[in-house]
């Protein structure tokens, strides 16, 4: 019997293993890298251990530090979670070394279905269809996908639409491989562009192997899931029959213990499926398969490793239908640009029938060492209709700020009558607009009004003499007052009776909630001011206001072609020099933030005058990397 574990991860998933633990009885011991240490998980398990670092090559990868924790921690089990060590089987191996329970699959299963070139063959011998890579690609291969043979989750993902493209595609899928997962073996398959991704979830146990259904994950953005549901909508039952017994034997074929997800990619069109890989480890999306199926799969995980007997019937009903999405801090409307800096709020509503999986929590800091996503947001209803729907309302109510994310894409999805009808394939959001992270302030216009009447309301509270009083007010009022925002000018005028505003009845304002009245139709709007940034929350969206300050310094500003970091990060590649010319789009330099590489190019055909950093430096948002001075045209 487990006593005390300690779960070889971090943020969301360290927090969702420790609750099955609390419920069991099972004392918990968390991991943490110096980055980490604020973090909700650190403080909601029994003990934790540091770390030293920042890194996950520093820290969570590091497999002896692991060890070396759960040893000084007393712990007698491991749980790998998912991502760094989870489908590691020499990380495994040592956890059983030491004397500790391994809480997942033998080592061998690991290695087996670690190596994605080597799992497909085994698949082919046991007679499951896969994608055959080509031994030399030519163009009528194309599209095709650089892939990692070590993990998942995008990272070392590339997809490839000219040869001409490839060993260029290759190394960036090599060095991403190795900084996510420490192995940097990568291989080639076909691209389908309209498939859908559909994965089982499977249970092995000594008495055989427990299919717990379906889930379609078709939602992605760069190659990593958005938006996951069960069970997969618009599937032929005689198909969806057919996914589970392939499930099935995949797993029986290396004679699986514990959980883990057999991954597919379903052709609709043909209606045909291809094994794509087994991920040896519990998902992230896991939580819609609990839900309909009534199951606490991390609990059946810590079963297995203790080799107590498992019901073969254990969620065979299915429930209605649930629905996840990944919230994220991210810029869609950026190219789903990674985000980091501190969470000043997060909010997310506590209904009936929603599930809130989170790594963070208001005041917590999001770095740029690890993984992007925040939270899972879970819905459960009757129908796939009602859950879209909750969903969507839950995440639209939620209030959350300090960082961009992806809630207004994620919402803008699950109302989409696409979506509504069950149309959902790996293109989807590739064939969509991106949606802009925050509503617009001229969409809407009380937005930015409601933020300066709570400035000066705040300024009111804050005085000694006059307490409460509109500032600057006087008996005759020559001109109103201004508040200048980046993104709008609001003019008010204040006085003994209140606030006045053209187009605008303020009916209640105060420093935390403003109401306003327009056209017969009221909106209170929540002010939340945190330095220049001003943030607002009504039934008509979210608004991120910045105020400008009245007097700029000089040596705020930048020089014209200068190229700025977008997000903080670690430079691993500078393609060009100074002096050297360079065309518009042609790559100067890449970064590397959270597990991933951005390419910083030309914004214009120039010549290159300064480059600011070197590979390895560290740099933060908004810090000049290199300046490209555009080419003079001469005129005849």
């Amino acid at each position: 019997m487990i006593v005390r574990l300690l779960v070889a991860n971090r943020a969301e998933i360290a927090s969702r293993v420790f609750r099955t633990c609390r419920r069991l009885g099972i004392e918990t011991v968390a991991i943490h890298s110096d980055a980490d240490a604020a973090l909700p998980y650190v403080a909601e398990a029994d003990l934790a251990v540091r770390l030293p670092g920042s890194t996950p090559g520093e820290t969570y990868l590091r497999a002896d530090l692991v060890i070396e924790a759960a040893r000084r921690a007393g712990a007698d089990a491991v749980h790998p979670g998912y991502g760094f060590l989870s489908e590691n089987a020499d990380f495994a191996r040592a956890v059983l070394d030491a004397g500790l329970t391994w809480v997942g699959p033998a080592p061998d299963s690991i290695d087996r279905m670690g190596a994605k070139i080597e799992a497909k063959r085994i698949m082919q011998a046991a007679g499951v269809p896969v994608l055959e890579a080509p031994a030399e690609p030519t163009d009528a291969d194309l599209p095709l996908l650089v892939k990692a043979s070590a993990g998942g989750g995008g990272r070392g993902m590339r997809v490839v639409r000219a040869l001409a493209d490839l060993p260029a595609e290759l190394e960036r899928a090599r060095a991403e491989a190795a900084s996510a997962f420490g192995d940097d073996t990568v291989f080639v398959e076909p691209y389908v562009e309209r498939g859908r991704h559909v994965e089982v979830q499977v249970l092995g146990t000594p008495a055989g192997v427990v299919v717990l259904g379906e889930r379609d994950c078709s939602l992605q953005r760069r190659h990593q899931k958005v938006v996951e549901e069960s069970p997969a909508p618009a599937l032929p039952e005689a198909t969806r029959a057919a996914l589970h017994e392939a499930g099935r034997a995949v797993a029986a074929a290396i004679d699986y213990r514990g959980a883990g997800t057999v991954e597919f990619l379903y052709d609709p069109v043909r209606d045909t499926f291809f094994f794509l890989e087994m991920n040896t480890r519990l998902q992230v999306e896991h939580p819609v398969t609990e839900e309909v199926r009534g199951v606490d799969l991390v609990e059946l995980q810590l079963a297995v490793a203790e080799g107590r007997p498992v019901d073969p019937a254990v969620g065979s009903t299915v429930t209605g239908h649930a629905i996840e999405v990944r919230l994220y801090a991210e810029d869609p409307a950026a190219d789903y640009q990674p985000q980091s800096g501190v969470l000043t709020t997060f909010d997310i509503p506590a209904e009936p029938g929603i599930r809130v999986d989170a790594g963070f929590a208001s005041g917590s800091t999001v770095s740029t060492h690890y993984d992007a996503m925040l939270a899972k947001v879970v819905a459960h209803a009757p129908t796939r209709e009602q859950a879209a729907r909750a969903l969507a309302g839950v995440l639209s109510r939620a209030r959350i700020h300090g960082v961009v994310t992806n809630r207004d894409l994620l919402v803008d999805v699950l109302r989409s009558p696409e979506f509504l009808a069950g149309e959902v394939t790996t293109a989807f959001l590739a064939e969509r607009t991106p949606v802009a992270p925050a509503a617009d302030a001229d969409a809407d216009a009380g937005a930015p009004v409601a933020a300066a009447l709570a400035l000066a309301a705040r300024a009111g509270a804050r005085r000694t003499v006059q307490r409460g009083v509109p500032i600057a007010w006087r008996n005759v009022t020559s001109q109103p007052q201004r508040t200048v925002f980046a993104e709008a000018e609001v003019a008010w005028w204040g006085g003994r009776d209140g606030y006045r505003v053209d187009g605008f009845e303020a009916v209640a304002v105060r420093p935390d909630a403003v109401t306003l009245e327009a056209d017969g139709v009221r909106t209170t709007y929540a002010v939340a001011v945190h330095g220049a940034v001003v943030e607002v929350d009504s039934a008509r969206g979210h608004v991120r206001l910045t105020r400008v300050p009245r007097f700029t310094d000089p040596a705020d500003t930048v020089a014209s072609g200068s190229l700025l970091a977008p997000m903080p990060g670690t430079v691993v590649k500078v393609a060009v020099g100074a002096g050297q010319q360079v065309e518009a789009g042609q790559p100067v330099l890449v970064l590397e933030a959270m597990k991933m590489q951005h390419t910083v190019s030309a914004p214009h055909a120039g010549t290159v005058t300064e480059i600011s950093v070197s590979p390895g430096s560290q740099v933060a948002s908004g810090e000049v990397l290199a300046v490209v001075e555009p080419a003079v045209v001469e005129e005849a």
